[in-house]
């Protein structure tokens, strides 16, 4: 590395390094950034300003080390607390000690050193470790910093290593020691700088590079997911990339791949660093190989695995062989059954989603209980009152199904004792086998004492319509003959096909309950234009939705007490009914902005309606064109215009010779985003005989092309009409495009005179 982008890159690690060592209360930085990056890592770390010779940070594990020791304190100082001293047992405070040479910006790829307890300046950690032997330490260090950087910093890790005996045997201590470092030089650091694009690496340390087989010439100045692979796991890879967007820390293992292309499982830890400011300047990243912990998870999960699914496949093999000998003997006798009744589920799905008609859907319910389940049939659906709204018969003898309404002056109820009115009382299926000879009043209705009197009643089948935890009626099937009952299937089949039908019933019902929503909905936000003296207008709108006619585009036309004329067109984000709903608030509050402006400037009419939506939460965003257009001062001169835009797509002004152009020269943003936001107006004068145009981007943006090309083709369009066309024939010929749908268009056309 060289040059600027030598330069660049330290420039990024000084920062970064600088950020960690911030004191207490200078952001985030020092409580959260290195403590978290190395919670699962037994080391401890200090940082020390190569200038001044000073620790300037200790995490976690080097307080406890040390004790308390306010910081910033002199290296040796602190080495002295911690209680630190060479193998022979001499103080570590002297310029060849490694603690020193560290500080001096010099490495120390590894030194043992002995941590002697008692020696802590804390009295309680003193008293804990009274009679305790002494403690060895692997020192290792790096400078953070290179040469000629304003910031020199260097950092330290201590590894603490269980004694192998005493003072004696310091041979053996050192051999443990070195095994041990291998865990040290395992841990690899890196900075990257999310300032720069791309979040490159500028700074990595040599295990590393040990690690990855990447020199440090080869890694700073790339993205880090050059370690990743064809198997990284992709769902690990997201994990890591939304904490780094939302500049959370995060602690993820992944596998990657060494510059010989050998893969290894990586445990990577990630922090954030942030400035004084609270602005981020670095990610600081903590790896270890963990290639060998993962092999061993997985050949134990494995084990279990095959342990357990060995077990279950055992005792299904058991339950399997059980069942089929019952099966089998079930099978034949429900085969024919099953395919009968199977047709006639299909046979209803099929028919009774077909309509969005009530009444043709009691008739085709009807025609599929009649013959095939019973002799003749009653379908009754109530109000939640229980009153008798409509009722369907069927039977053999006519041969088709009538259908009876009955409105609140003529309302009908069922018999209390009826097998319809308990099903429907109850919510579950009543079964009559044996019924009366002659059906009377106090348990039929009348159509169905009409139909017992013709055709004769044995047994009934009377099964709730039950829909979304309410009862909307009953199905009553009934049989003439005594010899042919009602079977435990026939009654699971009815009830089978009860459910589908209340289903589709409801379904029907809240369709016809939110088309007629959208209907009102429709005629009261798409306002009837006004005639105004001067003006001649029309407008257009359709809708994308294709649930309820009804969409968030929407266009205004009024008059204003001081004699000037507004045009409103606006798209309220979303193209369904709560779109429309929160279009028909945005258009009262811009009604009543329009109306009692203190001011009629249309940027701050704009200005204060995108205070009021964000106030009142009227929209979550809205694009918008106001236009505020004064009348000629004189005969026969022209109107003046103000233009105020909102995110919205440019108006098209077609002047009285026929040409047609884009109104530039004016954007904002949309409303709801910044309530503070200055808007700008573009002044416009209108001779008599123009028409300005304002569209919603439905009519515009197609797939496959931008907005500037849908806007070019609407101005040739509108350019190819005759000279003198009305403003309805330029709505009319505005869309004649091709409109796929995707989104709602509204469009106006005022034609100022």
């Amino acid at each position: 590395m060289a040059g600027a982008a030598d330069g660049e890159r330290q420039a990024g690690l000084v920062t970064a390094a600088s950020a960690l060592v911030s004191r207490p209360g200078e952001g985030h930085t020092s409580s959260t950034a290195l403590p978290a990056v190395l919670a699962d890592v037994p080391v401890a770390v200090l940082l020390i300003d190569q200038k001044t010779g000073a620790v300037t940070y200790a995490n976690t594990a080097a307080v406890e080390m040390a004790g308390n020791v306010r910081l910033p304190v002199d290296i040796d100082t602190w080495g002295a607390s911690a209680g630190l001293t060479d193998l022979a047992g001499a103080p570590l405070a002297r310029t060849s000690g490694p603690l020193s040479v560290v500080a001096q910006g010099q490495p120390v790829t590894g030194e043992a050193v002995r941590l002697l307890p008692g020696r802590s300046t804390d009295r309680d950690r003193a008293r804990d470790h009274d009679g305790a032997p002494d403690r060895l330490l692997w020192v290792t260090g790096f400078p953070l910093s290179q040469p000629g950087n304003s910031e020199q910093l260097s950092l330290v890790v201590l590894l603490e290593v269980e004694s192998v005996g005493g003072r004696s045997d310091a041979d053996t201590e050192l051999q443990a020691l070195r095994e041990r470092a291998v865990v040290a030089t395992d841990i690899a650091f890196a900075i990257t700088d999310p300032r720069q694009e791309d979040d490159p690496l500028v700074w990595v340390n040599p295990s590393f590079s040990r690690i990855t087989g990447y020199s440090y010439e080869e890694s700073v100045g790339r993205n880090c997911r050059f370690l990743q692979g064809p198997s990284t796991d992709p769902a690990v890879v997201a994990t890591l990339r939304e904490a780094l967007e939302a500049q959370e820390a995060v602690t993820v293992t992944l596998l990657n791949h060494r510059r010989d292309g050998t893969a290894f499982w990586n445990q990577v830890a990630i922090s954030p660093v942030f400035d004084g400011e609270g602005e981020l300047v670095s990610f600081v990243g903590v790896q270890t190989d963990v290639t060998e912990r993962v092999r061993v998870e997985a050949e134990r999960e494995a084990a279990f695995a095959a342990e357990r699914t060995a077990r279950e496949e055992a005792e299904l093999a058991r339950a399997v062989a059980e069942q089929a000998r019952s099966d089998a003997e079930q099978a034949q006798r429900e085969a024919e059954n099953a395919q009968g009744r199977l047709a006639l589920m299909a046979e209803a799905t099929s028919s009774l989603i077909a309509t969005l008609d009530v009444g043709d859907l009691l008739d085709r319910l009807a025609t599929l209980c009649v013959p095939q389940l019973a002799d003749w049939v009653v379908v009754t659906l109530v109000d939640p009152s229980g009153e008798v709204r409509e009722l369907v018969s069927r039977d053999r003898e006519r041969g088709r199904t009538e259908l009876r309404r009955y409105d609140a002056g003529h309302a009908l109820r069922l018999p209390a004792g009826s097998p319809s009115q308990r099903s429907i009382t109850a919510a579950r299926s009543v079964l009559v086998e044996r019924l009366p000879e002659h059906l009377d009043a106090s348990i039929a209705s009348p159509v169905a004492q009409e139909i017992a009197g013709r055709l004769g009643a044995a047994s009934s089948l009377s099964v709730p319509l039950v829909a979304r935890r309410r009862t909307r009626g009953a199905i009553t099937l009934v049989r003439t003959s005594p010899g042919r009952p009602f079977t435990p299937d026939d009654v699971g089949l009815t009830e089978d096909l009860a459910r589908r039908a209340a289903l589709v019933m409801d379904n029907v019902r809240l369709y016809q309950q939110e088309h007629a929503v959208a209907d009102t909905l429709q005629r009261s936000l798409l306002p009837e234009l006004p005639e105004i003296t001067g003006l001649e207008a029309a407008a257009h709108y359709v809708s994308a939705s294709t649930a309820a006619d009804v969409g968030g585009d929407f266009y205004d036309l009024l008059q204003l007490p001081d004699g000037s004329v507004g045009m409103v067109v606006g798209d309220v984000v979303g193209h369904d009914v709560a779109a429309a709903a929160a279009m028909g608030q945005l258009r009262g509050l811009i009604r009543a902005c329009l109306w009692d402006a203190p001011d009629p400037d249309p940027g701050t009419v704009l200005t204060r309606v995108d205070r009021l939506v964000q106030g009142l939460r009227v929209a979550s965003m809205a694009t918008m064109a106001y236009v505020r257009a004064v009348p000629p001062s004189r005969p026969g001169g022209p109107w003046q215009a103000q233009v105020g835009i909102a995110g919205h797509p440019p108006l098209v002004l077609r002047t009285p010779d026929g040409r047609v152009r884009s109104v530039d020269g004016v954007t904002g943003l949309l409303v709801g985003v910044d309530a503070d936001a200055r808007r700008d107006v573009l002044d416009l004068e209108l001779p008599v005989g123009s028409t300005l145009i304002g569209y919603t981007d439905g009519l515009v943006e197609t797939p496959g092309s931008d907005l500037d090309q849908g806007i070019e083709a609407l101005v040739e369009r509108l350019s190819a009409t005759p000279v003198r066309a009305s403003p309805r024939q330029l709505c009319d010929a505005a869309v004649s495009g091709t409109l796929d749908g995707r989104d709602d268009v509204a469009l106006i056309a005022v034609r100022f005179c």
